[in-house]
Parts: structure tokens; C-alpha cells; sequence
């Protein structure tokens, strides 16, 4: 039989032939396609923020934030830059930026976000809703970006925004003729809101708890017969208090405060306080902040001698004192006294120093003093209890 018989006649023949073309077209199509799809230009980027200098450089990049006399400026050449405003001749903005006045209350109405042009010692913010406002340099307090502007200024933030603070640790072991060991933790949480400095302040919560546990075996030496039991000597130091704030004005709060208290050397098992007071912030910058505060409070203090528990109504005058020092060290003290109005005798007083010192990034060593005083400890123990401690600290944020 020929081959040829084999080929489809009429009908079929006319279909195969129409696949055929269309299979041919697709393949000569299929390269121009292609090299439109390649051709095609890529999305615009966005433009960039432009710095002139006075000497006639040039630096394109983001326009980050600004503070005082000068701003963040952030190239894909140099990195984030800090530029003061009397090297710029000229910059041009991008994004959405609000701009704070220096003694200029700040609200919704008082300042508007916009474009920003800077020309020889005066910012232009352009609103496309209102006509432009300058502001000269040496007006300028703050250059935020709009988004971190509207979230600080959102009234009702999370229950988990704005936390920052640290945990710490540390440990002594013994194993010789002795044996114990010493634990050390602790946790110090901060709140403020907002969270950034150029708003006023409307409230601050914080939380602190540490606890220092020890324990030393001793055995008798020389050894009786029967053999007599080794001295045991423990140490529990608990401490927890907790915090909040409200502002009524930019120096001036309400507080409510808690705070319990165990001191196994001092025979006190739990003291308790419970009040509320008024505050004053004396000192606020951006490298030190001093508080001082009173309130009037209920106490109640549970002895290992129940004979010596007693109920309360004091009060607690303290300060706090907060300081960034050079190489980003930090110092944070505070001092309280806690007089008792029914038994003035029942008086107690409290003062504690940190000097934290950063080791890498979030990591650092902090060395706490700490000195309680009770003046009415159960028989047969110290007024005072002093402890030093060096731990380990990891800042949270």
C-alpha cells in the first residue's frame, strides 16, 4: 500500500493546514512578544529628596528627620548623615513632613504635614489644602515624617505600643567546703506616650521587679559524732512596684502607685503600699530628666514575728534622676522616704543607684547599689540591708 494513501483527504486536510498556519504564526509572533515584554520601560521609582550644599555639592537620597539646627539624611553613597541647616544652601522633600515651632503648642491645627523646600535659612512647608508656611532655621524645633506624626498623635494606642525597658541577670556559684549559689533578675518597663519626645507628654506607666536569691551551706568543721547538721544561710530580697502617670501639664501629673516588698534579712515577709499623689518633672531633655513626687498611701507590713505586723497611713516623697552620659553610658538613681502618720515610729526609706554600660548593640553590664532601711525590724535583725550586684542587661527596645 502507497503512503500516500495515508494523507487525510478533504475536510481533515483543510483543518490540518489551518493548525499548521496558526502554529507558524504564533512562532513568528512569539519573538516580537517577547522583545516587547523586554522593551517595556520599569515602573517609575520615586523621586528623591536633593540637598545643595553652600559649596555646591549635590546629594540626592530621603530626607529622614530633623532636630534643632539640623537634619538625618539618608544616601545610598554616604549612609544616614547628620547635616546642620548652615551647610544647606537648598533641599527639596519629597514625602509628607509636619514641622514643629519651638514654643508653639503642637496640635492638628497648629501644624499641617507637607513638601518641604529649604532655601538660604527658611523652611517652606507646602500644604496642598492652605497656602505654604515658612519657618525660619532657628524657628525649627522638630522634622517629622507624617506617619510617625499621625501615630503619636493617635489617642488611643495599643496596649503593647511604646514599651521599652530591660531584663537582667546574673549568677555566683559556690562549690567548695561551702556550697550555694546567688541569682540576680530582674525586669524594668517604661511607657510613655507618646513615645517620642516632640509631643507633650500625656501619660507614662512603668513596672519594675528584681529579686536577689542566695543560699550557703556550711558544715561543721571538725565533724562530732553523730555528725552535726550544717548552717544554712539564705538570702531573698524581692522587690515589684508598678506606676502610672497623668499629665495635666507639660511638667505636672497625677500618679497611682503600688509596690510589695520581701526582705528575708530584715524579717519582713511582705510590705504592701497602696496611694496616690501629684509630680513634678523639674528637668526634662534629651540627656537627663528629674522627678520628684509625693503621695499619701496604705501600708501594710507582715513580719516573720506576727506579733510585729502593723497597718499604715504615710506617705512617699521621692525623686528620680535619669542621665545619658558620655559613650552611651547611663545613670538612673532615685531616693525615697516613707514616714507613717499613726506610728510615727513605723518609718522606712529607700535609695538605689545604676550605671549601665553598653557591651554590643542591645547588650550591656549594669552595676546596682541598693540600701533599705526599715526602722522597725522584727528583734534581732538589721535596720539596714545593702546589697551590691553586677548583672547582665538586655535592652528590650
Amino acid at each position: 500500500m502507497s503512503l500516500l494513501s495515508n494523507r487525510p483527504h478533504g475536510p481533515a486536510r483543510t483543518a490540518q493546514a489551518t493548525t499548521l498556519l496558526l502554529l507558524l504564526s504564533a512562532a513568528a509572533t512569539f519573538p516580537a512578544s517577547l522583545a516587547h515584554a523586554q522593551a517595556k520601560p520599569p515602573e517609575p521609582k520615586p523621586s528623591s529628596d536633593v540637598i545643595v550644599f553652600t559649596n555646591g555639592d549635590q546629594l540626592t537620597g530621603t530626607l529622614e528627620r530633623g532636630v534643632g539646627n539640623s537634619i538625618v539624611f539618608k544616601s545610598d553613597v554616604a549612609g544616614d548623615i547628620t547635616v546642620p541647616l548652615d551647610k544647606i544652601k537648598e533641599m527639596h522633600s519629597s514625602g509628607s513632613f509636619a514641622v514643629l515651632r519651638k514654643d508653639i503648642p503642637v496640635s492638628r491645627k497648629t501644624v499641617v504635614p507637607g513638601t518641604l523646600i529649604y532655601i538660604d535659612g527658611k523652611l517652606t512647608v507646602a500644604v496642598p489644602t492652605a497656602a505654604p508656611e515658612t519657618v525660619p532655621a532657628n524657628q525649627i524645633a522638630y522634622i517629622i515624617d507624617q506617619p510617625t506624626y499621625d501615630k503619636e498623635l493617635e489617642k488611643k494606642p495599643g496596649p503593647l505600643y511604646g514599651w521599652n525597658g530591660a531584663v537582667n541577670g546574673g549568677a555566683t556559684i559556690v562549690r567548695s567546703t561551702d556550697y550555694g549559689e546567688t541569682l540576680t533578675a530582674g525586669i524594668a518597663l517604661v511607657r510613655a506616650i507618646p513615645a517620642v519626645p516632640f509631643l507633650p507628654a500625656r501619660n507614662r506607666t512603668a513596672f519594675d521587679l528584681q529579686e536577689t536569691y542566695g543560699k550557703l551551706t556550711s558544715p561543721v568543721i571538725p565533724q562530732t559524732a553523730p555528725p552535726s547538721a550544717p548552717a544554712v544561710t539564705e538570702t531573698s530580697i524581692f522587690h515589684a512596684d508598678a506606676e502610672r502617670d497623668e499629665y495635666f501639664s507639660a511638667r505636672f501629673f497625677a500618679l497611682g502607685q503600688t509596690a510589695f516588698d520581701h526582705n528575708y534579712s530584715q524579717g519582713l515577709d511582705l510590705q504592701q503600699v497602696y496611694g496616690g499623689g501629684i509630680g513634678w518633672t523639674a528637668i526634662k531633655s534629651a540627656r537627663q530628666q528629674f522627678d520628684i513626687k509625693a503621695n499619701i498611701q496604705y501600708e501594710k507590713q507582715s513580719f516573720q514575728t506576727a506579733s510585729d505586723n502593723d497597718n499604715l497611713v504615710g506617705s512617699t516623697i521621692s525623686e528620680t534622676y535619669r542621665r545619658t552620659l558620655p559613650k552611651k553610658l547611663t545613670l538612673f538613681e532615685f531616693a525615697n522616704i516613707i514616714p507613717s502618720f499613726n506610728i510615727a515610729n513605723d518609718y522606712s526609706a529607700n535609695v538605689s543607684g545604676t550605671l549601665t554600660l553598653p557591651v554590643y548593640k542591645r547588650l550591656a553590664v549594669r552595676f546596682t547599689a541598693t540600701d533599705n532601711y526599715l526602722n522597725n525590724p522584727s528583734a534581732g535583725y538589721n535596720k539596714n540591708s545593702f546589697q551590691f550586684v553586677a548583672a547582665a542587661s538586655y535592652t528590650l527596645k
